[in-house]
């Protein structure tokens, strides 16, 4: 199976069309040392997976599962906690932006 969420520190811009125009810019940040929050991106081919099935496979929300419990080890945050609460920004991007 191909894996279908990196984090930052795994990617690049030559992975554009696979994670997007934002997350190979965040990739290409945070390997650069730039003070970039820690995150992860979801694959554009995720993406149309999930077009194609209209849900979501089983082994995205399980790679979904350890993404968020490394983001909180690493963060010292829990998603869907009540102290110390992580929140997360979530953004579209596509291998090339529309303009507009």
């Amino acid at each position: 199976m191909t894996k279908q969420i990196y984090d930052f520190s795994e990617g690049n811009m030559k992975m554009r069309d696979l994670l997007g125009g934002k997350g190979a810019g965040l990739a290409e940040m945070t390997n650069m040392d730039l003070p970039v929050p820690h995150g992860f991106t979801i694959t554009t081919e995720a993406c149309h997976d999930y077009q194609r099935r209209q849900e979501l496979s089983e082994q995205l929300l399980a790679e979904l599962d350890q993404s968020l419990s490394a983001l909180s080890r690493l963060t010292g945050k829990q998603f869907n906690g009540s102290d110390h609460l992580l929140l997360l920004s979530v953004r579209s991007g596509a291998a090339i932006s529309m303009p507009g």
